[in-house]
C-alpha cells in the first residue's frame, strides 16, 4: 500500500469532471494545474448533510484562494450526472447552486485509494484535503472524519504559512 506524504510529489490523477463555469470541461488532471497551488477536497457523497456546509464555504472563498494562485477540486465517488444534478439543486432543497470549482468523479475510488482517504466498508472517502504546491508537490495533509467539516479560514491560513516558505508559528 502507497501512503502519500507531505514532501513528497502528489498522486497524479484524471478524472471527468463538471464544472458550472466551463461546461466544455470534460475531464481533469492534476498537470491542469502545474504552476499554481491547488486545494483537493475530498468528500464522501452528494446530496449529504455536511458537504454542501463546507463545499459552499469553499466555493465562497474562491477569490481568495485566486489571490493566492490556488485552485480548489472537490472529489467524491459520485457520477458526474449526480454532480450536475446536486449543482442544479438549488440550497434550499438540498443542492450547492453554482460553485465556483470542478467537482470530479472518482467512481471507483481508485484516487482516493492513491491519497489514503478511502473507506472500504462504506465505499466513500474521507474528508481528506490535500494542499499541493506549483511543482506537485504535497505541502499539506489534513483527513477528517466523515461527520466533521472543513473551515476555508484554517486552510487559508494554512496556505499562506506555506506560500512564506518560512518558520510559521502556531496562529500564525
Amino acid at each position: 500500500m502507497t501512503v502519500v506524504k507531505v514532501g513528497e510529489a502528489a498522486p497524479g490523477f484524471m478524472l471527468e469532471c463538471v464544472d458550472v463555469r466551463d461546461e466544455a470541461r470534460r475531464s481533469i488532471c492534476l498537470s491542469d494545474y502545474a504552476g499554481r497551488w491547488l486545494v483537493l477536497l475530498f468528500y464522501p457523497r452528494d446530496f449529504s448533510f455536511v458537504c454542501p456546509t463546507e463545499l459552499t464555504l469553499f466555493s465562497a472563498r474562491c477569490a481568495d484562494f485566486g489571490q493566492r494562485n490556488c485552485d480548489l477540486l472537490g472529489i467524491s465517488v459520485d457520477s458526474v450526472e449526480l454532480h450536475r444534478e446536486w449543482l442544479r439543486t438549488s440550497p434550499a432543497e438540498g443542492g450547492l447552486g453554482l460553485l465556483q470549482f470542478p467537482l470530479a468523479s472518482d467512481p471507483d475510488g481508485s484516487v482516493s485509494r492513491a491519497y489514503d482517504v478511502w473507506v472500504q466498508d462504506k465505499q466513500v472517502s474521507t474528508r481528506g484535503l490535500f494542499i499541493i504546491d506549483p511543482a506537485g508537490i504535497l505541502q499539506y495533509v489534513v483527513v477528517h472524519n466523515l461527520n466533521v467539516g472543513r473551515s476555508p479560514d484554517e486552510v487559508l491560513r494554512v496556505l499562506d504559512a506555506l506560500q512564506t516558505g518560512a518558520l510559521c508559528p502556531a496562529s500564525w
